[in-house]
């Protein structure tokens, strides 16, 4: 079982060729006051993955959950095009860090991986921010972009795990499944 509505999850655990049916869960994906990005997705992947995983019992339950963070700050999914033109302006040309918490279930054990990936932008002008604006694309993106489409194009420099920063970092799917006595590949 896949507890995300996200297609790009979606797509990246079918790449592995596996048969799943996807549930998203239902959460309140608030932070906790003072609560680190790390803590923050991790709890969020876990809450996820035990609210499927409740109704799914025999079920191996994937979740996960993706913030951006660029000076601490969490940078989620924009609420309209002006934030998304904030968020923008403010990776352009700097380096920020994607999380993402894993949690996988299973017969009520679990496994819960978080996965760092530092991304750089290139200086971004007025005018590609607005084209890139106009594609609709980082609407429903944390952070106000999409690595896989348009936004390749504002990405010079991956460290880490390309696929956290799409949403599922599968080698840490993979890891976690295996620690729960099941293998994915």
């Amino acid at each position: 079982m896949l507890a995300s509505g996200s297609p790009r999850r979606r797509e990246l655990l079918a790449g592995l060729g596996l048969r799943f049916e996807v549930e998203a869960a239902d959460i309140d994906e608030s932070a906790a006051f003072d609560e680190s990005p790390e803590t923050l997705v991790g709890r969020l992947g876990r809450a996820k993955a035990e609210a499927v995983a409740a109704r799914h019992p025999e079920a191996l339950v994937v979740a996960a959950d993706t913030v951006v963070v660029l000076d601490g700050e969490v940078l989620g999914k924009p609420r309209d095009r002006e934030e998304n033109r904030s968020f923008l302006e403010r990776l352009a040309g700097r380096t920020h860090r994607v999380v993402t918490g894993h949690a996988l279930m299973l017969d009520g054990r679990s496994a819960v991986q978080v996965e760092r990936t530092e991304v750089r932008f290139r200086p971004l002008e007025a005018d590609e921010i607005e084209r890139y604006l106009a594609t609709g694309e980082g609407l429903d993106k944390a952070g106000g972009y999409a690595i896989q489409g348009f936004g390749a194009a504002l990405v010079p420099q991956v460290n880490g795990c390309y696929f956290n920063v799409v949403g599922l970092s599968l080698a840490t799917v993979v890891a976690c499944a295996r620690r729960l006595g099941v293998a994915l590949v």
